[in-house]
């Protein structure tokens, strides 16, 4: 009797025991377990980048205490041409808090690149940004269309200016006259539209006005020129919004500037290309800028 009684005695023992055992690993268990990371709080004054309303621009982006950000023209590749004695005009701007912008901006814009002098840059849509060091006080804009590559940061762009070398897909560098219809082999920096993304946009030298005479009505051809169906246009101030449009080719919106519609180039596989001013003749397919005449009828 006093055996089974010893002997439950300790089967009881043992349950206990393993009860605290398994109490405590779980505890332990518990401990180990990472506590879940509270995200900041983005409060208007702690945004790294701002939206802000201008009386003259509308929406621009600022730094954290509403300095005004600019776009360089020559940096339509997505890298900074701004370099030495630039940088003493046109500062560089760097956060390493992206997750803290303006709620009306997709943090997927953002993105930092490394300059060829070491140093980090922010760049929004693939454009470097730089504040003007002659804008004093907040809400300044001064830097805007300096030198006519230089232009307040939008975030709405959906057209932008560039300042680069054409080298159409023949390998050859060009330059062009000042209306961008006769181009030349040579070296030198041409003014020219591009979307939002750096790449370039082209015109149809057979086109007329607000008529599109190269688009197949099956749009077979349209991977080789693709048409811009932009509706929305926001463009840098050197722009005037008189000069763009839309039309309807075969069922779908084409962009068009100064009546001329435009195009992009299939073969332009990366940003900052401009290869299409060379097929299958220099001047068939022409750049736009400012000189552009208007199309004809």
């Amino acid at each position: 009797m006093k055996k089974n009684l010893l002997t439950k005695v300790s089967k009881i023992s043992l349950l206990l025991m393993a009860g605290l055992l398994m109490y405590n690993c779980n505890n332990s268990n518990d401990d180990m377990k990472t506590p879940p990371v509270t995200p900041p709080v983005v409060t208007p004054e702690s945004r790294t980048i701002k939206v802000m309303e201008n009386a003259t621009f509308g929406k621009i982006l600022t730094d954290q205490a509403g300095k005004t950000l600019y776009f360089f023209s020559d940096d339509y590749k997505g890298v900074s041409e701004c370099n030495n004695g630039c940088l003493n005009i046109w500062p560089i701007f760097y956060t390493d808090n992206v997750n803290m912008i303006d709620p009306s901006l997709n943090q997927s814009d953002f993105a930092t690149i490394t300059r060829s002098d070491g140093k980090k840059q922010t760049t929004y849509k693939g454009w470097p940004l730089y504040y003007y060091a002659s804008d004093t006080n907040i809400g300044d804009t001064a830097g805007d269309k300096v030198g006519d590559v230089w232009y307040v940061a939008k975030p709405d762009y959906t057209v932008m200016y560039a300042s680069g070398q054409l080298m159409g897909e023949n390998g050859k560098n060009y330059t062009t006259s000042a209306n961008a219809q006769v181009y030349t082999e040579g070296n030198g920096k041409t003014m020219y539209l591009t979307d939002a993304s750096g790449r370039t946009l082209y015109a149809f030298a057979s086109d007329k006005k607000d008529t599109n005479n190269f688009t197949a009505p099956d749009f077979l051809n349209n991977g080789v020129w693709p048409i811009v169906g932009l509706n929305k246009m926001r463009f840098p101030s050197i722009m005037n919004p008189s000069d763009f449009g839309t039309i309807t080719v075969f069922g779908r919106t084409q962009l068009t500037y100064r009546g001329w519609p435009v195009y992009y180039f299939g073969g332009d596989g990366n940003r900052g290309d401009n290869k299409g001013v060379s097929v299958p003749n220099p001047g068939v397919w022409p750049i736009f800028n400012t000189g552009t005449p208007i199309a004809p009828l």
